[in-house]
C-alpha cells in the first residue's frame, strides 16, 4: 500500500486540537486495512517528522435514516499519533 493511500485526511475536532496541543498527538482517518507500522512509516514519510507511538481505533459506521429508509455509512479506521518529544505539527495543522 502507498503512503498517499494509507492516510485519508486529518481529522481536526475539538478533541484533536486539544491532544495536539496538550500531548503532541495528531489524529487522521486512515485507510481500514493499514497497521499500526504502515501509519508511522507513512506520517514520518509524509510530514517528516518522528513518531514515538501510533494507536489505531475501528470505527463503525453510523446507522441513517431518511424516512423510513435506512442507510449505513461505512465503517472506517482512525489513528492517533504521537509525535516524538520535540517535533512540532505540521503547518496545516497550527491554523486548524
Amino acid at each position: 500500500m502507498r503512503t498517499e493511500e494509507i492516510i485519508r485526511r486529518p481529522l481536526i475536532t475539538e478533541k484533536s486540537t486539544g491532544q495536539r496541543e496538550s500531548d503532541n498527538v495528531l489524529a487522521f482517518e486512515v485507510h481500514r486495512d493499514a497497521n499500526k507500522i504502515e501509519v508511522r512509516r507513512a506520517v514520518e514519510q509524509r510530514f517528516g517528522v518522528k513518531v514515538a507511538h501510533v494507536r489505531v481505533v475501528s470505527m463503525h459506521g453510523k446507522e441513517r435514516r431518511r424516512g423510513r429508509l435506512v442507510g449505513r455509512r461505512p465503517d472506517w479506521k482512525k489513528a492517533y499519533v504521537r509525535l516524538a518529544p520535540g517535533e512540532t505539527a505540521p503547518e496545516f495543522f497550527e491554523g486548524a
